[in-house]
């Protein structure tokens, strides 16, 4: 991967484009033709461009760029006192503190930003470090006509980390909630949002040795967001599921209490 910048780029451009590269830890090349001409000179799948509007990767699947996707609807749904399935199996209430470990663009972090509010806390792990980048970018950045959404978006604190070590250098008990969204085995549908990061993400599925460590940090609860009827549930031993009927997402909720039993369920059928 490398960075460049859009074409006919002048100074400034150059300048922040190569501060973007220096924080990335990749090479900058200057932009000379076609994108994709310079991706074959570099054999090169992915190029970060920073542009005078926006920085975006370049991908196989299309451009992966930050931007609020549902959080904008979902918001203003809460504002107007409507249910969010999200929000209803995490339990939040305002002063919470969550771990949203698998932060990706960022729209689950921005809701539950706003359901825990000001008082509270949110903090999302990426691992793949330019995903991170931009999104975290892009939360501080982003406009927007509506306040809420802008305030909670800009209070996620946005970390480059492996959800794994990151738990587990955590003490118990330091977060109210535990949340993951790991990449689904099979979409539910291929949105144009997320078909460029499915090129960029982790596509690890989650294990129950991550699970293990998410319930010894939870104090109240660890929350998987997958597929309704996904057999992912079944094979981390989550049983109880919450959602709505007629949503094809489901939520799997687990509570610090049924550790034993939990581990009695998944260890002891290996």
């Amino acid at each position: 991967m490398f960075v460049t910048t859009s074409l006919k780029a002048d100074r400034e451009l150059v300048v922040l484009a190569k501060k973007v590269a220096a924080e990335l830890r990749l090479p900058f090349v200057p932009r000379r033709g076609s994108l994709e001409g310079i991706k074959q000179e570099y054999g090169s799948t992915w190029a970060v461009v920073v542009t005078r509007e926006q920085i975006f990767v370049s991908t196989p699947g299309g451009a992966f760029f930050f931007h609020p996707g549902m959080a904008k609807n979902r918001i203003k749904a809460l504002k107007k006192g409507n249910n969010d399935q999200m929000v209803e199996a995490m339990a939040l209430a305002p002063g919470d503190m969550v771990l949203d470990c698998t932060l990706g663009l960022g729209a689950d972090a921005t809701v539950a930003s706003f359901a825990v509010g000001p008082e509270g806390k949110v903090v999302g792990l990426e691992k793949v470090p330019v995903v991170a980048f931009i999104v975290a970018k892009g939360m501080q950045e982003y406009d927007e006509d509506d306040p809420a959404l802008i305030a909670a978006m800009r209070r996620v604190e946005v970390i480059n980390a492996d959800a794994g070590e990151y738990l587990r250098d955590l003490p118990d008990r330091s977060f109210d909630v535990v949340y993951f969204d790991p990449m689904f085995r099979q979409p539910v549908h291929e949105s144009a949002a997320i078909k460029p990061l499915r090129y960029l993400a982790e596509t690890e599925p989650l294990t129950p040795d991550l699970v293990a460590e998410a319930l010894r940090v939870a104090r109240r609860r660890v929350v998987v967001k997958e597929r309704r009827n996904s057999p992912e549930f079944a094979r981390l031993g989550i049983t109880r599921i919450s959602g709505g009927k007629h949503s094809s997402i489901a939520y799997g909720i687990l509570e610090p209490e049924e550790a034993e039993e939990w581990r009695s369920r998944v260890y002891g059928r290996e």
